[in-house]
């Protein structure tokens, strides 16, 4: 028997029908009486006036507008970084870091979508809470690709570790905080489908979080001692310029010179702080359990997960460091190379192709000038 059926056989013996609905205190009285089942006849039946307050997957009911407008916009990101690097070919492990990252996020609010057309649909819930959890190891992991460059731009004396070292510590860090939510999650909805206890994957998950968080902690300790000591450097040499006391190439000193590539480093360091908030938050919300009082807040989960987020693709999205920092970047194609290489060789063959009447009427006479001296008799010149 279909719960339907059976709220209908309830609502009979009470004398009312779905046709003729009893008053809400009696809808009240029905939901506690026969709490165990409602679950499932709301399952069968989303958007009935019965399942006002039901509890489902969710602590809230599900505001459609703000996953459509991230849907939106963490699409058109997505575009965006395909098209800049369709436009430079310069970035690629930054371009699919981030394409991996947006693309999760797309994902997760698809199924938060889905969770809006029916709460108690188990499939939902599980992609945003999977999608949502993991995306952000992959926007982090294109910051960690974005300090090295930054230190060769600057000086690596100033680091304390060479540049190719922030990419061998923090990506593998970064990877295994990744694995660690997606077991996690994995682990938690194979239990969750089975009636059994989530805890263990909860666990997991939230160690993942907590390591990302530490990782990221530890990335802005780094990079906050590099700027420190460069700027300390600076001071000491008692010059007003900080670009004459690093590297003094020309094209290092035009780039850190240049408005776009400080905008790149203010947009990469609010992007660290609010991935960096978002995590936290995050760390915190799953500490409490699924039920636990900040799982119950939407408005925050907008602004911590979602508006977080948004705003550090964002910044990255207009602030690439493939228009900003262009220079660090690996150079364009070879087929460029060869087509700037032709365009820089002389003109002199096209110019051979253009006569000038005049020109060869002078050439001519000198030519005649020059057959008629040698044709005499030196002996008369005498």
């Amino acid at each position: 028997m279909g719960a339907k059926k059976y709220l209908e056989i309830v609502l009979t013996q009470y004398g009312y029908s779905f046709e003729n609905p009893p008053p809400q205190e009696v809808v009240d009285q029905l939901k506690i009486e026969y709490a165990e089942w409602m679950p499932a006849f709301c399952y069968e039946e989303p958007m009935s006036k019965y399942c006002e307050g039901v509890p489902s997957y969710y602590m809230y009911r599900i505001a459609l507008a703000p996953n459509v407008l991230f849907v939106a916009l963490f699409g058109l990101a997505l575009i965006a970084f395909m098209a800049t690097f369709a436009a430079t070919r310069r970035g690629l492990a930054f371009n699919i870091a981030m394409g991996l990252g947006v693309l999760t996020e797309v994902v997760g609010y698809i199924g938060r979508i889905m969770s809006w057309t029916n709460q108690w649909e188990e499939s939902g819930f599980m992609i945003q809470v999977c999608a949502l959890t993991t995306a952000p190891a992959f926007l982090a992991a294109a910051i960690y690709l974005c300090i090295r460059q930054i230190v060769t731009a600057f000086e690596p004396k100033n680091s304390r570790i060479p540049p190719e070292w922030y990419t061998r510590i923090f990506i593998p860090c970064d990877l295994t905080s990744l694995v660690l939510q997606a077991v996690g999650g994995a682990l938690a909805s194979v239990a969750h489908h089975r009636n059994e206890s989530t805890s263990t994957g909860d666990n997991v998950m939230l160690a993942g979080l907590a390591f990302q968080v530490f990782t990221m902690l530890l990335f802005m300790a780094v990079a906050a001692d590099f700027g420190l000591r460069t700027y300390l450097r600076a001071r000491g040499a008692h010059l007003p310029n900080l670009s004459l006391t690093l590297d003094n190439h020309p094209a290092m000193v035009c780039l850190r010179a240049s408005r776009r590539f400080k905008a790149f480093l203010v947009a990469l360091s609010l992007a660290t702080v609010c991935i960096f908030a978002r995590c936290i938050f995050r760390v915190i919300e799953l500490s409490g359990g699924w039920t636990g009082p900040l799982m119950a807040r939407q408005d925050l989960f907008i602004a911590f997960e979602g508006a977080m987020i948004a705003t550090a693709v964002l910044a990255l999205n207009v602030f690439h460091p493939a228009f900003c920092s262009k220079e660090l970047l690996n150079p364009p194609p070879r087929r460029e190379i060869v087509r700037r290489e032709r365009s820089e060789q002389p003109a002199f063959k096209m110019v051979n192709f253009i006569i000038d009447e005049n020109e060869v009427a002078a050439q001519d006479a000198a030519q005649d000038t020059t057959q008629d001296t040698t044709q005499r008799d030196p002996a008369q010149e005498v």
